[in-house]
């Protein structure tokens, strides 16, 4: 187990010193058109968070409960986890339509079924009809989210690569924040739209990605891999050097890109599903991954995110309006803990995060568990409104490595030729987690109420284990560099000096490029 403690002894990557101080991404053009369109790749996560948040709303508005019967239980279990349900339907189609067809085809398929799918649940009927257009929801979203993470990690400079990855999770914050506020402002209305509104606008993100995914780039090491390495290295070049196909930095990313698929391609006959599971190295990922997966989801969080309302109840708070405001609250907190986590992934370290973020919710657990059980026993409204402020103070440590990490985390660890599949498994992992939440939690807090709690603080100590004997630091490296740590450090020089040695053989050796042979 202490393998998992390995340190990063490679702070200064093998490229940092081809990088030009001077190029940023607020005084470059080509970088800020580069960052517009991973903005476009980004507002796939906003989709996902504004469903989560949406369905939290709507169980507090009146009109949408009595619409649907006032489901409980079992029934509100599947209207929450048939999204899930959609998405683990097409989790086995998801990498090959990213690998084959490219990350863009694979975001543009996804955004086009939730076009429709958003479509159907806002002209809804009936709950079969409702739970119908979910489900597609579920499906569509697979595949947008299976490539938009994967091709803002492909894309992005590589000193923004690890905050923009970063961001991308925590922008599901951005979708939670406005399907909050839709429902607190449309909750008013005596009718159905009060309900059908906040549907509808759950698709703006995915009509924006079908009218603009096609003038997005493509990812340079997706295009290597077909052959088109022409086209690979004028998109890197346009993007990170003005076009100057010349610049150390590109010829270094270029190299490696080549040099890693390159390798991967003398086994890519036997790449599959079993080959997840073929190594040591690849069995480490495996396990760091579903690990993260599972910890994103069973911290405790589960039980806010699609049951605020369950929760409010326990402790004494049952206004309709002061459910909604706390819940919109609540998602602005959390998106701005989650970008300033973000911005420090690289200067604090993934490893550092995980620790930090995990010790900090069991603290804060434990204060909502014992405020709940005062309020429960003694009808305290101290320790009611307790409550509220411990939920907000476990989801600022939650938002330190649960948010930003887990998908920048999980790419990064992944060598090209797993990346897709890899990613699927982790994605896949989290909707069983969340079918196991959505069908569990509701059930387990009308049955038990804040005894329930302690469960998770159980849970969570096992957590804190876990990511202290496993979770490898991975901070300052490139993508090549990263996933080849776990078969071992001399794999990473060995990329990083056959890039180099190509650079060297293709200038025939200038000074400039000895210095890249010694880097």
């Amino acid at each position: 187990m202490g393998g998992g403690v390995v340190a990063n002894s490679g702070s200064n990557a093998g490229y940092a010193h081809l990088i030009d101080p001077n190029r940023k991404w607020y005084n470059n053009k080509r970088l800020i058109a580069l960052n517009a369109w991973i903005l476009l790749l980004l507002i796939t996560s906003s989709t996902n968070g504004y469903d989560g948040s949406m369905m939290n709303g709507l169980q507090s508005v009146d009109e949408w409960r009595i619409y649907f019967n006032n489901p409980s239980g079992g029934k509100l279990g599947l209207l929450n986890a048939i999204q899930n349900i959609g998405s683990l339907a097409a989790y086995p189609f998801a990498p090959y339509i990213s690998d084959g067809l490219g990350r863009r085809t694979s975001i543009f398929l996804g955004a086009t079924i939730m076009c429709i799918a958003t479509a159907i649940q806002t002209a809804s009927q009936s709950v079969g009809m409702f739970i119908g257009a979910r489900f597609l929801i579920g499906f569509g979203l697979t595949f947008a989210a299976s490539a938009a993470p994967l091709l803002v990690t492909e894309l992005a400079y590589p000193t923004a690569r690890a905050p923009l990855t970063s961001t991308y999770n925590s922008l599901w914050y951005s979708g939670a924040i406005v399907a909050a506020w839709t429902t607190f402002g449309t909750f008013r209305i005596k009718n159905t739209w009060s309900w059908r509104i906040p549907s509808a606008i759950q698709g703006l993100p995915s009509v924006i990605q079908v009218a603009l995914i096609w003038f997005c780039p493509e990812s340079p090491r997706w295009l290597v891999s077909k052959g088109r390495n022409e086209q690979a290295l004028k998109i890197l070049a346009h993007y990170h050097a003005d076009g100057n196909r010349e610049d150390p930095l590109v010829k270094y990313e270029y190299e490696e890109i080549r040099a890693a698929i390159d390798l991967d391609r003398e086994v890519a006959s036997k790449i599959g599903w079993k080959t997840l599971f073929s190594t040591r190295g690849n069995l480490k990922r495996v396990r760091i991954i579903v690990a993260i997966a599972f910890f994103s989801q069973w911290s405790g969080n589960g039980l806010v995110s699609y049951y605020l309302n369950r929760v409010f109840n326990t402790v004494g708070i049952t206004s309709e309006l002061h459910q909604l405001l706390i819940n919109g609250i609540l998602q602005i907190w959390n998106l701005a803990w989650a970008l300033a986590a973000s911005s420090m992934v690289d200067k604090i370290g993934r490893r550092i995060l995980f620790i930090t973020s995990t010790i900090g919710m069991i603290i804060f657990f434990i204060m909502q568990t014992v405020c709940s059980a005062v309020y429960a026993q003694q009808g305290n409204k101290g320790a009611g409104y307790a409550v509220i402020a411990a939920i907000f103070l476990f989801y600022a440590s939650y938002d330190l490595a649960y948010t930003p990490l887990i998908v920048t985390y999980t790419v990064e660890i992944l060598p090209y030729q797993l990346r897709a599949k890899g990613f699927v498994l982790f994605n896949f992992a989290i909707s069983l987690s969340l079918i196991f939440n959505q069908y569990v939690n509701p059930v387990a807090l009308d049955a038990i109420g804040w005894k329930y709690y302690i469960v998770y603080i159980c849970w969570l100590t096992f957590e804190l284990v876990f990511v202290y004997f496993f979770v490898i630091e991975t901070k300052n490296r490139t993508l090549e560099e990263t996933a080849a740590l776990f078969d071992g450090e001399e794999t990473a020089a060995e990329l990083a000096g056959a890039a180099a040695i190509a650079i060297d053989e293709k200038d025939g050796g200038s000074s400039h490029d000895e210095k890249i042979s010694k880097a």
